[in-house]
C-alpha cells in the first residue's frame, strides 16, 4: 500500500508546513469567498494554491485562522479535511451558498445545519451509511449565537448534501436528460422537512466525526425562486456570522482551558431572530 507521502494533494503538494495552518478553519467553495475572509482579518498571507485549494492563514483579534476552498463536492473536501487535520486544524467550518427546499426560506437568510443526509457518496468510503453526519453541537450554539449578534434571519435544522449539482439535485442534465430516480429527490427531501443542500456539509461532518474534531456549517439562501436568479444579497452575513462564531469557540476553548470543563454553551439569548 502507498504511504501518504507519496500522495500528489500531500500538504497541497508539499506547499504546507507544520505551522501554516490555524486551528480554526473556514472551508468555503470557492476562492473568492476566501480572499473575502482574508480581507476582514488583521494579518492574512496566502500559503498555498494547490488545484482548487486556496489557503490563507493569519489572525482576527488575536486569534490564529484559516480559510481555505474545497471546490465543489466531497472528493476535493475531504483533501481539505485530512490534509488540514494532519497539520493542527481542529475546528472546521463551512460557509457556503445554498437554494431553499422549504417556502419559508427566504433569499438572504442563514441556514445553519444540525445534521445533513448523507447523499454525498464520498462519505460512504469512510464509514457505513447508518453512520450519521451530524454537527458539533458548540460550533452550532456558536453559529447561533453568532447569528444572533450579527441580526441576520436563520434557521437551524436538517440540510442535505447531494453528489451531483445537476442530476443528484433532480436538474436536467445536457439536453434535458433525466432518468425515472430523479424526479422524486427534492419532493422528498421537501416533505422530511429538510431545509437546503449543498455538496460539501456531509462529507466535512462525518469526517470530522470519525477524526474526533468539529464542524459546523452555515450556508446563505442565494437561489431565488420567485426570479430564478442567483443573489448573492446575504453572502455578506454569512462572512460575518462565519467569523463571529470563531471569536466565540476561542473565547470558549480558552474559558474551557482555564476551567477544566468539557463543553461551554451560551446563555439562552434575550433576543429571537430566527427567521
Amino acid at each position: 500500500m502507498s504511504e501518504r507521502s507519496e500522495y500528489i494533494h500531500e500538504r497541497m503538494g508539499g506547499q504546507l508546513q507544520p505551522g501554516d495552518v490555524a486551528p480554526y478553519v473556514l472551508v468555503p467553495g470557492s476562492e473568492k469567498r476566501v480572499k473575502k475572509f482574508a480581507g476582514a482579518w488583521d494579518e492574512a498571507r496566502q500559503v498555498a494554491q494547490h488545484y482548487e485549494f486556496l489557503l490563507y492563514s493569519g489572525k482576527m483579534a488575536g486569534i490564529p485562522i484559516s480559510a481555505c476552498s474545497t471546490g465543489c463536492g466531497g472528493r476535493s473536501t475531504s483533501i481539505v479535511v485530512d490534509e488540514l487535520a494532519a497539520l493542527g486544524a481542529h475546528t472546521f467550518i463551512r460557509v457556503g451558498v445554498t437554494g431553499p427546499l422549504q417556502s419559508h426560506l427566504k433569499v438572504g437568510d442563514l441556514v445553519i445545519a444540525s445534521g445533513v443526509v448523507r447523499m454525498d457518496k464520498t462519505s460512504e468510503h469512510y464509514v457505513f451509511i447508518d453512520y450519521p453526519a451530524v454537527a458539533d453541537v458548540e460550533v452550532t450554539c456558536a453559529l447561533i449565537a453568532a447569528a444572533e449578534k450579527v441580526g441576520a434571519p436563520y434557521h437551524v435544522g436538517i440540510g442535505a448534501t447531494s453528489s451531483s449539482f445537476y442530476t443528484g439535485e433532480g436538474i436536467s442534465g445536457y439536453r434535458g436528460y433525466r432518468h425515472s430516480g430523479m424526479d422524486p429527490i427534492e419532493a422528498d427531501l421537501t416533505a422530511a422537512n429538510v431545509l437546503d443542500w449543498d455538496t460539501e456539509s456531509a462529507t466535512i461532518f462525518t469526517l470530522c466525526s470519525l477524526y474526533g474534531l468539529r464542524a459546523g456549517r452555515i450556508n446563505v439562501i442565494v437561489d431565488d425562486p420567485e426570479t430564478n436568479t442567483y443573489n448573492p444579497f446575504g453572502e455578506e452575513r454569512a462572512v460575518q456570522t462565519a467569523l463571529e462564531a470563531i471569536k466565540i469557540l476561542a473565547a470558549w476553548d480558552q474559558k474551557k482551558k482555564a476551567s477544566g470543563a468539557h463543553y461551554i454553551l451560551p446563555p439562552y439569548p434575550t433576543s429571537h431572530k430566527s427567521a
